[in-house]
């Protein structure tokens, strides 16, 4: 959690590409697995601790500092995070659909 926009969207890429990774490559690794209540009961639990994780990487900072009465800088932070992490969004997509990746 930093006050640079920057650094806080590539925080979030990466812990996306870190999950994504897992889900994709750990099912390889591990073979056939059987199908058991267990297995909604984990990605429940990861889409709730990815829900924590971008809340608090997204909204961490700008909340301390709304507290602290800085307003403006908050939503601007706030919103700088959000337009970052769009523009490497954008940048997947475009990767994706011409075929780089």
């Amino acid at each position: 959690m930093t006050r640079n926009p920057i650094y806080n969207a590539l925080a979030a890429s990466a812990y996306i590409s870190i999950i994504a990774s897992i889900l994709y490559y750990a099912p390889k690794a591990a073979g056939k697995i059987d199908d058991s209540v267990f297995a909604p009961i984990a990605f429940i639990s990861l889409f709730t601790l990815s829900a924590a994780v971008m809340g608090y990487l997204f909204l961490g900072k700008p909340i301390q500092l709304y507290l602290s009465g800085k307003k403006k800088d908050a939503v601007n932070l706030f919103l700088k995070t959000v337009a970052v992490f769009a523009g490497i969004t954008i940048l997947i997509f475009i990767a994706i659909f011409s075929k780089i990746v």
